[in-house]
């Protein structure tokens, strides 16, 4: 899995399915399973990266309500997760444009469903749970130390 591949896989989400995560999933998921373990653990990692990439405070000041204003503020670290998902959900294009600008951040929308992908194409191709994929970075909020530090 390399980095076209991914983001052909993620331009399978099925936008006409809004509403319905698991509809809009389901044809990138039927994509992904197609692939070796290997592969669809690669995609998990790459979407990690994506995550991580966009987990930095000047993102997180312009997610819309609730963004992050200091460390005092009610902030939620899992909605901000979910928005950068929403981000990444989008493509290649839209990924690199909010990247490079945080204030191209989309305010208030989430797609939380997409953290379950890798895990729902390796289900549909083992029949088994996976626990857990190892990973080079991890996607959680707070974790791109050098996105959160203060200038």
């Amino acid at each position: 899995m390399d980095e076209k591949e991914f983001w052909r896989v993620i331009a399978l989400l099925d936008w006409d399915e809004a509403g319905d995560d698991d509809a809009v999933l389901k044809p990138a998921r039927k994509a992904l399973a197609k692939k070796s373990l290997e592969e669809i653990a690669a995609f998990e990692n790459i979407l990690c990266h994506k995550l991580h990439a966009l987990d930095t405070m000047a993102h997180a000041r312009h997610m819309g309500e609730g963004a992050y204003e200091d460390e005092d503020s009610d902030f939620s670290a899992d909605v901000f997760l979910y928005a950068r998902c929403c981000v990444v959900a989008n493509g290649q294009e839209y990924f690199e444009a909010v990247l490079a600008d945080p204030a191209a951040f989309p305010e208030d929308l989430e797609f939380e469903a997409l953290l379950e992908l890798a895990a729902s194409a390796h289900e549909l191709k083992t029949g088994e749970e996976v626990g857990y994929f190892e990973t080079d970075v991890s996607y959680e909020t707070f974790s791109n130390a050098a996105g959160w530090a203060k200038a």
